[in-house]
């Protein structure tokens, strides 16, 4: 009786050690072409909330601050209206420009920088 105890016990403990083992799989973030088609990307979706959380923080692109203006109610005006995107020649925009550039390390991610070149493509529709 003893030794069937002592082996379930160590059963126990060999599936509690199996099934304890956690591997974390990180893939890489697959390579973006950005002279491949333009993907669809909503701006009140994919884009407005992004500006939002990494560009209207205080004392940024804030109303009041530094142009333009990030907040979800007024981004879209303030960037299109404000000249800050070039339809004809995409990677000229100076939102592109920007991102590449000085405030790349706030929006760091190719895939996100791809959508917002991405919806400049597609005309910087207000959808």
């Amino acid at each position: 009786m003893k030794k069937i105890i002592i082996y379930t016990g160590f059963i126990f403990m060999a599936v509690i050690g199996l099934t304890g083992c956690y591997r974390d799989v990180v893939l890489p973030d697959t390579p973006v072409d950005p002279n491949g088609p333009p993907q669809p990307v909503s701006y009140n979706l994919d884009l407005a909330p992004m500006f939002n959380t990494k560009c209207a923080l205080s004392d940024c692109h804030v109303s009041g601050a530094h142009k333009p203006y990030m907040t979800t109610d007024i981004s879209y005006n303030q960037i299109v209206n404000g000249g800050f995107v070039n339809v004809s020649i995409p990677n000229q925009s100076e939102l592109m420009i920007m991102l590449k550039g000085e405030m790349g390390q706030y929006m760091p991610s190719a895939k996100d920088q791809q959508k917002v070149y991405d919806w400049i493509r597609n005309g910087a529709p207000n959808n």
